[in-house]
């Protein structure tokens, strides 16, 4: 173990911060990377300490991280080790029911996000948070770091009429903030109202990435391998709104990119005049094992983060969606629903927060635009959720 590292809240309420669950019924919302600093599982290390975990809950991907792709749902089981059930949240239910919560007087949430809006967890939690409200039952956040740090803000903020499980509440596409700080946003401006909790990190400061925490890097999620991956996430994701692969069944996801019809050296040379910063691109040729254009040779591009610092994540993938449009209009197309349990909406309207950057790319316009709305839009964001950040 690392004795400088960050002190995440499972590590605080283990060493007794909390000492009052100990006397208390427990469930926990947990998954591979719910550790500790010595990579102990949580669900494990709070029974070793004398807690009692009565029951488990599995966000997507599963509990044991097991389900490679979107949309596949994981079955309810009883853990091998503990002998108590394991739900899962990813699915039909994607909100704990009342017999799910009747045996425990908290329910802990322990998961690592990646501090973007479309990554299902932070809805995960506010589902949890509207049940637990709903039953009487508390709700604990266990805080952990966001790894891309939580000063860089980029992207549209989710409009009205465009909820879904990729995007419930209006917070920006890379929004800056932890789990724990997402919780208490949405406890009051989004009118949840639980009897919540939050137990921060120690040492933890907003400008600190992951790779200065000290702490381990599991990975959240199966295409989230590296932090490298989760650097380029918040913008690359959007690719999965489109035709393009951004890289699933590759061991690069979303930092390799591509599809059939394009031409790696026509893309690149289309890039580079964007002067994007922080990044440069590696044209190349890829062939995915799985999901979009499985087995299928693709041209495309690596993308090389060089300035982390500099690099915008997100205006990189619209200009990066905008070329392919813009070098091949007749083959480019949008994904069609369904997509992440909406069936009606486009699944790239519900990955940006509305229907602007499709609206923009289909006419022809020039995204600098968009891109201009969506950082007015983050000024706005700024002092609404000042009062309820927990770092410095």
């Amino acid at each position: 173990m690392n004795e400088n590292a960050v002190i995440t809240g499972v590590m605080r309420v283990i060493r007794g911060d909390r000492a009052e669950l100990r006397d208390l019924e427990i469930g926990l919302i947990a998954h591979p990377a719910s550790v500790t600093n010595d990579l102990l599982p949580s669900a494990n290390a709070l029974a070793d300490a004398g807690y009692c975990p009565r029951v488990l809950f599995g966000p997507q991907h599963g509990m044991r991280g097991e389900k490679q792709d979107n949309m596949i749902e994981s079955d309810s089981y009883s853990d091998p080790e503990l002998g108590i059930p394991v739900h899962s949240l990813y699915g039909d239910v994607r909100k704990p029911n009342p017999e799910m919560l009747r045996d425990i007087d908290v329910l802990l949430f322990d998961l690592q996000d990646v501090g973007v809006r479309v990554y299902t967890f932070i809805w995960t939690m506010t589902l949890a948070m509207e049940a637990c409200r709903e039953a009487g039952v508390r709700f604990m956040v266990l805080d952990r770091p966001n790894p891309i740090n939580g000063v860089d803000r980029e992207g549209a903020i989710l409009r009205s009429g465009y909820e879904s499980f990729v995007g419930l509440h209006p917070i920006p596409l890379r929004h800056g903030l932890t789990a724990g700080e997402v919780a208490r946003l949405a406890n009051v401006e989004f009118g949840i109202g639980c009897d919540l909790d939050v137990v921060p990190c120690e040492d933890w400061s907003r400008a600190d990435w992951f790779d200065s925490t000290g702490l381990p890097y599991v990975l959240p999620s199966p295409n989230l391998p590296t932090l490298e991956s989760c650097i380029v996430y918040p913008g690359m994701v959007l690719l999965e709104g489109t035709n393009l692969s951004e890289g699933r069944g590759t061991t690069r996801p979303f930092e390799i990119f591509g599809a059939p019809y394009l031409s790696p050296s026509e893309l690149v040379e289309h890039l580079s005049g964007y002067e994007l910063p922080g990044v440069a691109f590696r044209p190349c040729f890829f062939e995915p094992v799985f999901q979009k254009h499985a087995e299928r040779l693709c041209g495309g591009a690596q993308v090389h983060v060089i300035d982390r610092a500099a690099f915008r994540p997100v205006e990189t993938a619209v200009r990066i969606i905008d070329a392919a449009s813009k070098l091949a209009p007749h083959d480019f197309g949008w994904r069609q629903p369904p997509y992440e349990y909406e069936y009606e909406k486009m699944p790239i309207d519900i990955l940006w927060g509305g229907d602007g950057l499709r609206t923009a790319v289909d006419e022809g316009m020039s995204v600098d635009g968009l891109l201009r709305e969506s950082e007015s839009d983050l000024a706005a964001f700024e002092s609404i959720v000042r009062p309820y950040l927990l770092y410095d």
